[in-house]
């Protein structure tokens, strides 16, 4: 797809959001090196090749075995599976299933969609524990100011794990009529734009380009808009034919308020399954495709009761930790040294 014919995307990179998610172990989880029982077993080591000659282009057992055969019958002093290990320590199913769990919907999706990216995941988190292991054995987190900002983390991360304890909303919260309540007055906002189908084919030629390569993109053009007028023609394969994925140069859905003006003017005058003239942008020539659409619709409460759920529960949330504290500011009221204060941003100025 060529971004320059859409205004706004919402295409989340999983990758990073997964990896995060995993990587970003509590301090004293990674802290803890693996129990004597996992310390203690070895790899297995390979068997010695025979003597006897081989075959010619066959391969000892060795050399057949994956590289991750060794931790096959691996179990965790607890008798769970041993997924990965990197220097002394482990990960373990249990580990990993917690770690996946506490993902969003939509990043286990995306795992179930394409699993290398647990695999990615995986060794990403390996290597925060080698990085780890480094740390202790250099006793670099031992050192007076290193400890200080380690103390500061662990009192954030305990204040903000009690807070989130004091301040979540009861298990039943909102009830159904409740919900339907604010469904209603926010139908407004639940409104899908029509949407658009589209198919593409695009010949670069920026702009600024010089003459031979203008020329070129244009010779091109006229060569598939050819192909396009002919009899029979199939949009699909002259796409694929052109470089466009191997989807036929299918763009997918496109809320109409996220194409250009000048996108959309083209594609509104199409019917289904039209094919619109070329036209220039930016970057070059596009070739559109019309090849369904969706009127404009309020979603539904089945389809938004997930997200409008997580919505007021996050809102009940928030409302509930801002009372908590001021009534426990309300019991403790504090005293500034407004003075000292002043100063020390004045100081902090110059």
């Amino acid at each position: 797809m060529n971004f320059l014919i859409v205004l706004s995307t919402s295409h989340p990179v999983r990758m990073a959001a997964i990896a995060a998610a995993i990587v970003c172990l509590p301090i004293g989880a990674l802290a803890q090196t693996p129990p004597a029982a996992q310390r203690a077993a070895p790899a297995p080591t390979p068997a010695k090749p025979k003597s006897a000659p081989q075959a010619a282009g066959s391969e000892t057992p060795a050399a057949q075995a994956p590289a991750t055969q060794g931790l096959a019958s691996v179990k965790t002093a607890g008798g769970d599976d041993v997924i990965a290990r990197v220097g002394n320590a482990n990960v373990s199913a249990e580990e990993l299933r917690a770690y996946v769990g506490a993902l969003g919907a939509q990043d286990q999706a995306a795992l179930a969609k394409d699993p290398a990216l647990l695999s990615q995941a995986v060794r990403m988190l390996l290597a925060n524990r080698l990085v780890l292991q480094e740390v202790i054995a250099k006793k670099w987190d031992q050192q007076p100011n290193i400890a200080a900002q380690l103390d500061r983390v662990r009192e954030n991360a305990l204040t903000e794990i009690y807070l989130q304890s004091v301040s979540t909303p009861p298990a039943g919260f909102p009830s159904e009529e409740d919900l339907q309540k604010i469904y209603d007055a926010n139908r407004g906002a639940l409104l899908m734009p029509r949407q658009f189908q589209l198919a593409q084919i695009f010949i670069a030629a920026p702009k600024d380009a010089d003459k031979v390569t203008e020329d070129k993109a244009k010779k091109n053009l006229d060569e598939i808009l050819g192909k396009l007028k002919a009899p029979g023609a199939d949009f699909a394969t002259i796409a694929r034919a052109a470089g466009e994925s191997k989807d036929g140069g299918d763009l997918g859905w496109v809320a109409e308020n996220q194409i250009r003006p000048e996108i959309k003017a083209l594609v509104m005058g199409l019917a289904k399954s039209g094919v619109s003239e070329a036209i220039r942008l930016d970057d070059g020539w596009h070739i559109l495709k019309l090849l369904d659409t969706k009127a404009a619709y309020t979603r539904t409460l089945p389809e938004v009761r997930d997200q409008l759920v997580q919505q007021i529960r996050s809102e009940r949330a928030g409302a509930m930790r801002r009372a908590y504290l001021a009534e426990l500011l309300k019991r403790n009221p504090p005293i500034l040294n407004e003075l000292a204060l002043s100063n020390l941003l004045d100081s902090s100025r110059k």
